[in-house]
């Protein structure tokens, strides 16, 4: 139980109606999870406005309200404190600190920021940490973990009362370390706000969430925050081999440090052969020899490292378990099916589900093929309710670098999966278009790669990657991208 003058501290408040010495069991931004005693948070969202549900709160038993725009008089009940604040969802962010007691301040904490790699990062990282015998905790799209206990993931941040939650239990299981991912609509909801960070990662930024921040520089903009609000005695680390990275770290106090692998930069690696066994690279001077495929992953493997280093931990012993990591789920996942080279066909489970991401795992299966006449087979989709201005240029990228492209559903939500196909289909010009194919049907799409490929081939199936459900008209309906690989290609072998 928290006192609420205790727990608003921090926020912007313009006025005050009723006693802020009442105590509070709970904080919610959902009406529907109201109890007594709980302090009722009016979020005004993109789909609905926590204001209209004021009066559910307080039939719950609400003992306080914080909001934007404050009742008038004759409608605000007695026997409740009104808090009217100038950015609820800011001032959320600085309760849900207080109400947990700041774990934040009891963890280090690095965020990772960026359109791609976020994940891969942040997973490696939890892993690297493992194996030097700490313990750590986990936020990231695919799941979050206390050690070694996973915890399901609804969203790539959670909100703040359920991120300052996550924390607590970090520090109650003893970890020293977390390591999370920063969404855009994280950052520009202020989900962080108040939450110290030891340190900050930019990967790269592309085409994404533009439906959400409506232009490119807005995207930027809603990134680059993070790094304007750290702390001095925090690192910024920004990838040296994105045109943007200068502009991400402009204005931070923070200590600015780079890495890559094209570019100069205080972390420097390069890459001396990428096969489908893995990466061989030098990496602080020394030969290291990774798991992970594809240019992308030594750029993450490099992020690794000089985080690694920044965080103060030792050289040797981190390159040797850098070598030990395995890729996040669904991140470039292989399926593999066949007794030969000449009669394995490869499947590839990758997440990509932008234009950019898209580019770069086609770009590593063609650099993988070489010179051989084995064909790549893409299988792609587009989500619904999402950026439309994406979807012609994810088929243009997957028929400019695949041999053959399946066109299909990803997670249409409310959308017709046949119209955004059609919207992807008008980024092909009538070349492009005889190598590309459609169906509306995921797993059928999946197995008519499949029944196209042959030994040696390689048939990506791009978009969804470690999600186990595809959202079709509002509901969640059970969907494994890499069981359906796998009969796919049991299917086509017999």
């Amino acid at each position: 139980m928290k006192i609420l003058k205790d727990i608003l501290y921090g926020a912007r408040i313009d006025d005050v109606h009723g006693s802020t010495h009442v105590a509070v069991e709970s904080l919610c931004s959902d009406s529907r999870q109201v109890r007594p005693f709980s302090c009722f948070i009016a979020i005004a969202g993109t789909q609905v406005d926590g204001h209209d549900y004021i009066e559910q709160a307080l039939d719950a038993g609400a003992c306080a309200v914080v909001c934007e725009n404050m009742p008038a008089a004759e409608l605000r009940n007695a026997d409740v404190t009104w808090v009217q604040v100038s950015d609820a969802r800011e001032a959320l962010g600085h309760m849900a600190c207080h109400f947990y007691d700041n774990p934040a301040e009891k963890l280090k904490i690095v965020a990772v920021t960026g359109t791609n790699g976020k994940t891969t990062v942040v997973t490696l990282l939890h892993q690297l940490l493992r194996m030097l015998d700490r313990k750590v905790g986990l936020i990231s799209t695919v799941e979050n973990r206390i050690i070694d206990k996973v915890v399901p993931a609804t969203h790539t941040t959670p909100d703040p009362i359920a991120l300052q939650a996550l924390f607590a239990q970090m520090v109650e299981a003893g970890c020293t370390h977390c390591f999370m991912e920063a969404s855009s609509h994280a950052i520009h909801q202020h989900r962080l706000t108040g939450t110290r960070l030891n340190g900050a990662v930019f990967t790269n930024i592309s085409h994404d969430h533009l439906d959400y921040h409506g232009n490119f520089n807005a995207y930027i903009k809603a990134k680059k925050t993070l790094f304007d609000k750290l702390h001095y005695s925090a690192f910024a680390l920004a990838n040296a081999d994105d045109r943007h990275h200068d502009t991400m770290i402009s204005a931070t106090r923070a200590k600015k440090v780079s890495y890559g692998v094209s570019q100069v930069a205080d972390y420097k690696s390069r890459v001396i052969e990428d096969a489908l066994s893995g990466l061989h690279m030098q990496m602080g001077g020394q030969d290291l020899y990774a798991k992970l495929i594809g240019g992308f992953n030594a750029s993450n493997l490099t992020a690794c490292y000089a985080v690694a280093m920044e965080l103060g931990f030792p050289e040797m012993e981190t390159l040797t378990h850098l070598s030990l990591l395995e890729a996040p789920k669904g991140r470039m996942q292989r399926v593999v099916l066949g007794r030969t080279e000449e009669d394995t066909v490869h499947g590839i489970i990758d997440y990509a589900h932008t234009p950019d991401a898209l580019r770069k795992v086609l770009e590593t299966l063609r650099a993988l093929r070489g010179d051989r006449s084995f064909k790549i087979l893409c299988v792609v989709g587009c989500g619904g309710d999402r950026d439309r201005s994406k979807r012609p240029v994810m088929a243009k990228v997957a028929a400019e670098l695949a041999d053959h492209v399946v066109l299909t559903s990803d997670n249409p939500r409310s959308e017709s999966a046949a119209a955004i196909i059609d919207e992807m289909r008008a980024g092909l010009d009538p070349i492009q278009l005889r190598k590309v194919t459609a169906n509306v049907d995921r797993r059928e799409a999946i197995r008519t790669a499949c029944t196209l490929s042959q030994g040696g081939d390689m048939v990506l199936v791009a978009g969804k990657g470690h999600e186990k459900y595809q959202d079709i008209a509002g509901e969640k309906l059970p969907f494994d991208d890499v069981l359906e690989l796998e009969n796919a290609l049991a299917l086509n072998r017999n």
